[in-house]
Protein backbone atom coordinates (compact mmCIF):
# COMPACT_ATOMS: atom_id res chain seq x y z
CA UNK A 1 0.00 0.00 0.00
CA UNK A 2 1.40 3.69 -0.48
CA UNK A 3 2.37 5.51 2.53
CA UNK A 4 -0.98 8.06 3.24
CA UNK A 5 -0.39 11.89 3.92
CA UNK A 6 -2.87 13.80 5.16
CA UNK A 7 -3.60 17.52 3.96
CA UNK A 8 -5.75 20.10 5.62
CA UNK A 9 -7.61 21.74 3.22
CA UNK A 10 -8.36 25.42 4.01
CA UNK A 11 -5.15 27.23 3.54
CA UNK A 12 -3.10 24.38 2.54
CA UNK A 13 -5.03 23.25 -0.54
CA UNK A 14 -7.63 25.56 -1.11
CA UNK A 15 -8.30 29.27 -0.32
CA UNK A 16 -10.77 29.45 2.17
CA UNK A 17 -10.60 33.98 2.58
CA UNK A 18 -10.69 34.56 -0.98
CA UNK A 19 -14.12 32.08 -0.85
CA UNK A 20 -15.27 34.42 2.30
CA UNK A 21 -15.04 37.55 -0.12
CA UNK A 22 -17.11 35.91 -2.56
CA UNK A 23 -19.07 34.73 0.03
CA UNK A 24 -19.91 38.06 1.32
CA UNK A 25 -20.41 39.43 -1.99
CA UNK A 26 -23.31 37.37 -3.04
CA UNK A 27 -24.89 38.18 0.34
CA UNK A 28 -24.52 42.11 0.40
CA UNK A 29 -23.91 43.06 -3.23
CA UNK A 30 -20.60 44.24 -2.77
CA UNK A 31 -16.64 42.51 -2.58
CA UNK A 32 -15.38 43.56 0.44
CA UNK A 33 -12.05 46.03 0.64
CA UNK A 34 -8.73 44.45 1.44
CA UNK A 35 -7.26 45.13 4.80
CA UNK A 36 -4.28 43.44 4.57
CA UNK A 37 -3.18 41.18 1.66
CA UNK A 38 -0.71 38.99 4.80
CA UNK A 39 -3.98 38.43 6.85
CA UNK A 40 -4.61 34.98 8.50
CA UNK A 41 -8.38 34.79 8.35
CA UNK A 42 -10.88 36.52 6.95
CA UNK A 43 -11.53 39.21 9.43
CA UNK A 44 -7.85 40.10 8.97
CA UNK A 45 -7.83 40.30 5.46
CA UNK A 46 -11.03 42.02 4.82
CA UNK A 47 -12.15 44.89 5.98
CA UNK A 48 -15.72 43.63 7.15
CA UNK A 49 -17.62 44.58 10.36
CA UNK A 50 -18.65 42.60 12.91
CA UNK A 51 -22.13 41.00 12.24
CA UNK A 52 -25.11 40.22 14.30
CA UNK A 53 -28.87 39.27 13.70
CA UNK A 54 -30.75 38.83 10.66
CA UNK A 55 -27.06 40.19 8.62
CA UNK A 56 -25.05 37.73 10.35
CA UNK A 57 -27.69 34.89 9.42
CA UNK A 58 -27.96 36.65 5.33
CA UNK A 59 -24.61 36.01 5.21
CA UNK A 60 -24.33 32.58 6.87
CA UNK A 61 -26.60 31.18 4.48
CA UNK A 62 -24.14 31.02 1.99
CA UNK A 63 -22.15 28.67 3.68
CA UNK A 64 -24.02 26.17 1.98
CA UNK A 65 -22.58 22.69 0.32
CA UNK A 66 -22.08 25.66 -3.12
CA UNK A 67 -19.64 27.46 -1.07
CA UNK A 68 -17.86 24.61 -0.29
CA UNK A 69 -17.79 22.75 -3.76
CA UNK A 70 -16.42 26.62 -4.84
CA UNK A 71 -13.20 27.40 -3.59
CA UNK A 72 -9.98 28.30 -5.50
CA UNK A 73 -6.96 26.57 -4.98
CA UNK A 74 -4.32 27.34 -3.03
CA UNK A 75 -1.13 29.08 -5.24
CA UNK A 76 0.89 26.27 -6.43
CA UNK A 77 -0.75 23.68 -4.17
CA UNK A 78 -2.60 21.19 -7.50
CA UNK A 79 1.21 20.94 -9.00
CA UNK A 80 2.71 19.97 -5.39
CA UNK A 81 0.05 17.58 -5.08
CA UNK A 82 0.42 16.01 -8.53
CA UNK A 83 4.37 15.73 -7.30
CA UNK A 84 3.71 14.08 -4.30
CA UNK A 85 1.53 11.86 -5.80
CA UNK A 86 3.79 10.84 -8.59
CA UNK A 87 5.91 10.40 -6.20
CA UNK A 88 3.57 7.32 -4.82
CA UNK A 89 1.81 8.94 -2.06
CA UNK A 90 -1.70 8.69 -1.22
CA UNK A 91 -3.05 11.70 -0.69
CA UNK A 92 -5.83 12.16 1.68
CA UNK A 93 -7.91 15.34 2.95
CA UNK A 94 -8.24 15.40 6.69
CA UNK A 95 -10.23 18.75 7.29
CA UNK A 96 -11.91 20.64 10.42
CA UNK A 97 -15.66 20.80 9.24
CA UNK A 98 -19.38 20.23 9.13
CA UNK A 99 -19.31 16.28 7.82
CA UNK A 100 -22.34 17.41 6.28
CA UNK A 101 -20.18 18.88 3.59
CA UNK A 102 -17.44 16.68 3.33
CA UNK A 103 -18.56 15.11 0.01
CA UNK A 104 -18.92 19.30 -1.38
CA UNK A 105 -15.83 19.60 0.01
CA UNK A 106 -14.54 16.70 -2.36
CA UNK A 107 -15.95 17.70 -5.49
CA UNK A 108 -14.25 20.76 -5.06
CA UNK A 109 -10.55 18.95 -5.04
CA UNK A 110 -11.78 17.01 -7.48
CA UNK A 111 -13.23 19.92 -9.67
CA UNK A 112 -9.49 21.83 -9.08
CA UNK A 113 -7.78 19.29 -10.30
CA UNK A 114 -6.18 17.62 -7.21
CA UNK A 115 -5.46 14.03 -7.43
CA UNK A 116 -7.02 13.83 -4.07
CA UNK A 117 -9.78 10.70 -3.80
CA UNK A 118 -10.60 10.50 0.21
CA UNK A 119 -11.93 13.34 2.44
CA UNK A 120 -12.29 13.01 6.51
CA UNK A 121 -14.08 15.55 7.96
CA UNK A 122 -13.58 15.70 11.69
CA UNK A 123 -15.19 18.57 14.47
CA UNK A 124 -13.01 21.62 15.45
CA UNK A 125 -11.78 21.40 19.09
CA UNK A 126 -9.26 22.34 21.08
CA UNK A 127 -7.29 20.85 23.76
CA UNK A 128 -4.38 18.66 24.00
CA UNK A 129 -4.84 16.71 21.08
CA UNK A 130 -6.06 17.43 17.95
CA UNK A 131 -9.12 16.86 16.92
CA UNK A 132 -7.36 14.90 13.44
CA UNK A 133 -5.66 12.72 15.75
CA UNK A 134 -8.41 9.52 15.57
CA UNK A 135 -8.28 9.99 11.95
CA UNK A 136 -4.43 10.63 10.99
CA UNK A 137 -3.94 6.70 13.63
CA UNK A 138 -7.05 5.32 11.55
CA UNK A 139 -5.52 6.17 8.04
CA UNK A 140 -2.04 4.91 9.06
CA UNK A 141 -1.14 8.45 7.99
CA UNK A 142 3.00 9.72 7.94
CA UNK A 143 2.18 13.42 7.87
CA UNK A 144 0.32 15.62 8.73
CA UNK A 145 0.29 19.02 6.64
CA UNK A 146 -1.83 21.61 8.19
CA UNK A 147 -1.52 25.70 8.54
CA UNK A 148 -2.93 25.94 11.78
CA UNK A 149 -0.25 25.32 14.33
CA UNK A 150 -2.63 23.68 17.43
CA UNK A 151 -3.81 20.83 15.47
CA UNK A 152 -0.39 19.22 15.39
CA UNK A 153 -0.31 18.85 18.48
CA UNK A 154 -0.56 15.18 20.33
CA UNK A 155 -0.63 13.43 17.22
CA UNK A 156 -0.14 9.65 17.03
CA UNK A 157 3.94 8.00 17.07
CA UNK A 158 5.51 8.41 13.19
CA UNK A 159 2.87 11.19 12.27
CA UNK A 160 5.29 13.95 11.00
CA UNK A 161 3.77 17.09 11.66
CA UNK A 162 4.50 19.70 9.38
CA UNK A 163 3.65 23.44 9.10
CA UNK A 164 2.33 25.94 6.48
CA UNK A 165 3.26 28.86 8.33
CA UNK A 166 1.38 31.20 6.70
CA UNK A 167 2.79 34.53 9.03
CA UNK A 168 0.87 37.39 9.16
CA UNK A 169 -1.75 39.66 11.02
CA UNK A 170 -3.94 36.91 12.73
CA UNK A 171 -1.72 34.31 12.41
CA UNK A 172 -1.70 31.61 15.09
CA UNK A 173 1.27 30.58 14.75
CA UNK A 174 3.47 32.18 16.87
CA UNK A 175 5.31 31.50 20.07
CA UNK A 176 4.77 28.20 21.30
CA UNK A 177 2.29 26.90 19.03
CA UNK A 178 5.31 26.38 17.12
CA UNK A 179 6.81 23.47 19.00
CA UNK A 180 4.60 21.38 17.70
CA UNK A 181 5.51 21.51 14.16
CA UNK A 182 8.77 19.24 13.32
CA UNK A 183 9.13 21.34 9.99
CA UNK A 184 7.61 24.54 8.81
CA UNK A 185 7.34 25.88 4.99
CA UNK A 186 5.76 28.91 2.95
CA UNK A 187 3.27 26.34 1.12
CA UNK A 188 2.39 23.17 0.36
CA UNK A 189 4.79 23.65 -2.68
CA UNK A 190 7.75 23.96 0.19
CA UNK A 191 6.80 20.83 1.96
CA UNK A 192 6.23 18.45 -1.37
CA UNK A 193 10.11 19.69 -2.19
CA UNK A 194 11.10 18.92 0.99
CA UNK A 195 9.18 15.22 1.70
CA UNK A 196 10.74 14.05 -1.68
CA UNK A 197 14.29 15.49 -1.71
CA UNK A 198 14.06 13.77 2.09
CA UNK A 199 13.40 10.72 0.50
CA UNK A 200 10.58 10.16 2.59
CA UNK A 201 9.09 7.61 0.61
Amino acid sequence: MSPVLALDADGVLVDYVQGYAAAWERAFGERPALKDPQGYGPLDRWDVPWLAGQAHARFRAQFDAAFWRSLPAMPGAVQACHRLHAAGFDLVCVTAMDAAFEAARLECLRACGFPIERVVAVPHGEGPQSPKAAALEGLGACALVDDYAPYLRGLPPGVHPALIVRAGPGCPNVGQALVHAKSQHEDLAGFSDYWIEAGQT
